[in-house]
């Protein structure tokens, strides 16, 4: 395999849809966390992680065919397992157990370690360069995201901490995997067809799990239960996978990971807004320290990926 590279003219009019499509998608991953902590109370984990995949596997199935295409080859196959395999496959899975043994704020601050993996990776995978304002970016979002789970007033327990967050950044590990595929991937193949694959694989990988005794059925759960399961298949799982594979595949992908430090932002914002959730006066600085850094790490001089995938 080689992989060529060239500067080209990276305008910020290039930039502004898929920056617009990068931001949309945190926003409903922000989302995410208040719809799920809703439907947790009602719902089994398990089902629910089944349900939204399964939706979305069923919105993406009129259109395989037509994103697919000629364009779907065999060697194209074992990297689209492998990065559904890595998100949502075991992501969910270690992160549904680490929750159990540590608390929300010691999980998210795992969490923030993600895109600097990823920048990591893709400079060692993809040979993507990275300038020092770049680098500088992403410490100052990590710091402020850090400073913003740090800062907040956590009553859950965490009967097994070491374990729980050794759990979370194993998922924060196969969400780097995800990332670096799809970019690869999204070089030949759409971004629908690399999302559809996602969900389809991700829903049966979860299926088994419905048959599991400590797995209880939704008998009797309410339909508002049922409603925000469809909101994770549609706007979710559907909407913002798609919306961030977009972006991936037109920014170069340590740029596109620093928006996952905006996750955690919108999940506090949301939660001010449907949960009556309030910030302090720290978490709000800490806020506008991580959208700085994001700001910051868009270095319009950066190296532009723009490669060639061949066979030798």
């Amino acid at each position: 395999m080689h992989i060529s590279f060239s500067r080209g003219d990276w305008r910020p009019s290039q930039r502004f849809v898929p920056t617009m499509a990068m931001l949309l998608a945190v926003t409903l991953w922000g989302s995410s966390f208040v719809a799920m902590k809703i439907a947790f109370t009602e719902l089994d984990p398990f089902f629910v992680v089944f349900g939204r995949l399964t939706i979305a596997s069923l919105c993406f199935l009129p259109f395989v065919r037509r994103y697919g295409g000629a364009a779907l080859q065999r060697r194209h196959i074992l990297p689209l397992v492998w990065m559904a395999l890595c998100e949502p496959c075991f992501y969910f899975l270690f992160e549904t157990f680490a929750l159990q043994y540590t608390s929300a704020s010691q999980a998210s601050m795992i969490t923030t370690m993600l895109p600097l993996m990823v920048v990591l990776t893709a400079a060692l995978v993809l040979k993507e360069k990275l300038s020092r304002k770049t680098v500088a970016g992403f410490l100052v979002a990590a710091a402020g995201a850090l400073w913003l789970t740090l800062a907040g007033d956590s009553t859950e327990q965490a009967p097994k901490p070491v374990l729980g967050n050794f759990l979370e950044l194993i998922a924060m590990a196969c969400a780097t995997g995800y990332i670096i595929l799809a970019k690869v991937l999204t070089r030949e193949l759409s971004p629908v067809i690399v999302t559809a694959v996602q969900s389809i694989i991700g829903a049966l990988f979860f299926f088994p799990f419905l048959f599991l005794p400590q797995v209880a059925l939704p008998f009797g759960a309410p339909a508002s239960a049922f409603a925000i399961v469809l909101y994770l298949g549609l706007f979710v799982s559907v909407g913002a996978y798609g919306l961030y594979n977009y972006g991936v595949s037109r920014l170069p992908a340590s740029q596109a990971s620093a928006f996952i430090n905006l996750i955690p932002v919108f999940s506090i914002a949301l939660g001010f807004l449907l949960l009556g959730e309030r910030l302090n006066c720290w978490q709000v600085i800490a806020c506008i320290l991580v959208f700085s850094g994001v700001i910051i790490s868009q270095d319009r001089k950066s190296c532009h990926l723009d490669s060639e995938v061949k066979n030798e």
